[in-house]
Formats: structure tokens, C-alpha cells, sequence
């Protein structure tokens, strides 16, 4: 009898078992919560999951590069009150430029902590934590002490929530929903179909070596960050659209989410291996967990915030024993093959005579 080898890669294999702990919480919750698996709770979690997995794409580019982006929740605040200012002042503008406007204005956010953690080696935890506290004061700031409100904004941005691509079976598939999976399958192929999208994991891997390789280290440490910066803009954009009012604490915890969703989808938080898949069933997981506290009675409104840092705590303690794990078996492995190399060697020796 034939027998094919299965192989099985790490990151797949956390992927499969994050699917499998993502089943296991939806029994758990359904056991608990009367009338829990519904159509209502696929569009809750699936609208919600559209803004988080963005900036949780973002936050996954940048951890691959050993680093980390604090600002991410300020600057979707920003985002969303600036795109709700420009189009309560020019409410025909153009969805198109609105969107673009979003990108590029969160870009301007993302550079500034890439020049400072690529280009003047600050520390990103640094940098990043000091610039979410800089862009919430300056939306304070520019705000006014004013808020945005539906009734400001164009009929189109107010229904887009709603706008379904598809319906099967009674379950909607949001446009919302769809946008951040056509970003997802673009950060995917990027990630790994093209050599610059190689480059953040050879970045994090070993920046040394890839420095010597040839690979520019600060560019594409520059890169994650402004890349991180625009899909929190386009975050901005798809919250001002949910919510419609926004005021100064828009996006307010939006980084430890974003960290979480990234860490429990089986990212490195060492930089260098990781997906954006995986990020993304994160993200599902994270929300499904914060949505079904919220009704599930036994536990308070204090201990949401406690399991989702036991979860992080969880998923990093996890990720370190496998990966040293994965790494013993595989120096097991090339030593069993030098071991045989060398024996092999020898038994050709032998049979060539002195």
C-alpha cells in the first residue's frame, strides 16, 4: 500500500486550530445564551468584524517587522471626524474621493511613525504610544468640542451599512463586510505571492540577514507603518459610515483589539511569521467573544476587558511553547539527516577501499 506523507505547515496548523477553538466558543455560547445562533448574530459579528479585521491586516503587516502600532485607535477617531466634517460641509463630494481621502489622510498618520521608528530608530512601542496620545489630544483639538451627526452627513454614507452584495439563505453579506475581504485577499496575495511582500517576514525574521540580502530594512519598516496608517483610515471611513455619530473617543481601544485579534490569529508578536488570514479569524473570534459577553448574564460588564487580556496572554504563551517546540523537532530532524549523510558517506568509503 501507498502511503503519501501529509505536511502540514505551522501556519496552517494554527489556523485550522483557531477555527476549531472559534466552533468550540459558538457551542460553549449557544449551551448558554438562548436563541444564539441566528441570522441577527452572523450580521452583528460580520458588520463589526469589517472595521476591526482592517486595522487588524494593518497591525499584522506591521508586527511582522518586529514592531508594534499603538495609534491605530486614534487614528481611526481622526479619520472618521475628519471624513465626517468634509462631507458635512460638501455633501456631493464624490464616494470615490471620500474614500480615497480617508487612505490618504491616515497615510499621513502611518509615516510619521515610520520616519520616526525606521529612519531615527525610535522604539515603536515608543513612538506609536506617544503619537496616540498626540493625534486623540489634536482631535480634541480640532474638533472643537463639536461632534458629528447622522443628520450631517449624505443618505448614501447612512445606508451603506445596510447595502447588501448578496443574501443566501436569509444571511446578508454586507458590502462593508465584502470590502474588507477584498482587502484581506490583497494583502494575502501580496503577503505571499510577491517578493516585497516576503520582505516584511524576512524583516522580522532576522533584520541583519536581510540587510545583508539585500532587502531595504527601512523602507519596508516605513512601509508597514504608512500601510497600517491607511487601512486605519479606511477603518475610519467604514466607522463614520456604522455609526454616524462620532465624537472625540471614536476608535478609543481600538489598538488593544487590533493587537489581539493579530496575536490570537497566530502572529509572532517577535515579528516574522504570521498571517493575515490568520489575523482575520482573529479578529472573528475576538468580536464573537466581546459581543456574546455582553449577553451573556454570568459574567459582568468589568470582566470583558479581562478575558480578551487573558486571551492575549493565552495566545502569546501558546504561539512561544510551539514555536520552541517546532524548532526542536526541526534541529532533531537536520541532525537525524547529517547523521545519515555522514553514515551513508561512510559506507561508500568503506566499499572503495583504502
Amino acid at each position: 500500500m501507498v502511503r503519501f506523507p501529509l505536511k502540514v505547515s505551522p501556519q496552517n496548523l494554527r489556523i485550522f486550530g483557531l477555527i476549531v477553538v472559534l466552533i468550540c466558543v459558538l457551542l460553549f455560547f449557544a449551551t448558554q445564551i438562548h436563541n444564539y445562533l441566528n441570522k441577527d448574530l452572523f450580521i452583528r459579528v460580520s458588520t463589526s468584524v469589517a472595521i476591526m479585521a482592517l486595522i487588524a491586516i494593518g497591525q499584522t503587516l506591521v508586527i511582522l517587522t518586529r514592531n508594534i502600532d499603538l495609534s491605530v485607535g486614534s487614528v481611526v477617531g481622526f479619520s472618521a471626524f475628519f471624513l465626517g466634517g468634509l462631507l458635512a460641509r460638501n455633501p456631493n463630494i464624490n464616494p470615490f474621493l471620500v474614500v480615497l481621502a480617508g487612505v490618504g489622510f491616515g497615510s499621513l498618520f502611518g509615516m510619521l511613525n515610520g520616519l520616526l521608528v525606521a529612519y531615527a530608530n525610535v522604539p515603536s512601542i515608543i513612538v506609536t504610544l506617544g503619537t496616540m496620545a498626540l493625534y486623540r489630544s489634536s482631535l480634541v483639538q480640532f474638533s472643537g468640542a463639536k461632534s458629528i451627526s447622522t443628520a450631517s452627513l449624505p443618505q448614501w454614507l447612512v445606508s451603506l451599512p445596510q447595502m447588501n452584495v448578496i443574501s443566501v439563505g436569509g444571511y446578508d453579506i454586507r458590502v462593508t463586510f465584502v470590502i474588507t475581504l477584498v482587502v484581506l485577499l490583497m494583502a494575502h496575495f501580496a503577503l505571499t505571492r510577491l517578493r516585497g511582500g516576503r520582505h516584511f517576514y524576512a524583516v522580522g525574521s532576522n533584520p541583519a540577514a536581510a540587510r545583508f540580502a539585500g532587502i531595504n530594512v527601512n523602507w519596508t519598516v516605513f512601509l508597514a507603518f504608512t500601510l497600517s496608517g491607511a487601512l486605519a483610515g479606511l477603518t475610519g471611513f467604514l466607522f463614520l459610515a456604522r455609526f454616524g455619530n462620532i465624537t472625540v473617543v471614536a476608535g478609543l481601544g481600538f489598538e488593544l483589539k487590533s493587537v489581539a485579534s493579530a496575536v490570537v490569529g497566530g502572529v509572532n508578536i517577535f515579528g516574522g511569521s504570521g498571517s493575515v488570514i490568520g489575523a482575520f479569524l482573529g479578529a472573528i473570534l475576538v468580536d464573537v467573544l466581546d459581543t456574546s459577553l455582553v449577553r451573556w448574564e454570568v459574567i459582568s460588564e468589568f470582566w470583558r476587558e479581562a478575558v480578551l487580556g487573558a486571551l492575549i496572554l493565552l495566545s502569546v504563551t501558546a504561539d512561544t511553547l510551539l514555536s520552541r517546540k517546532l524548532l526542536a523537532i526541526s534541529l532533531k530532524k537536520t541532525k537525524s539527516t547529517q547523521e545519515q549523510m555522514a553514515t551513508f558517506q561512510d559506507s561508500l568509503t568503506a566499499r572503495k577501499g583504502p
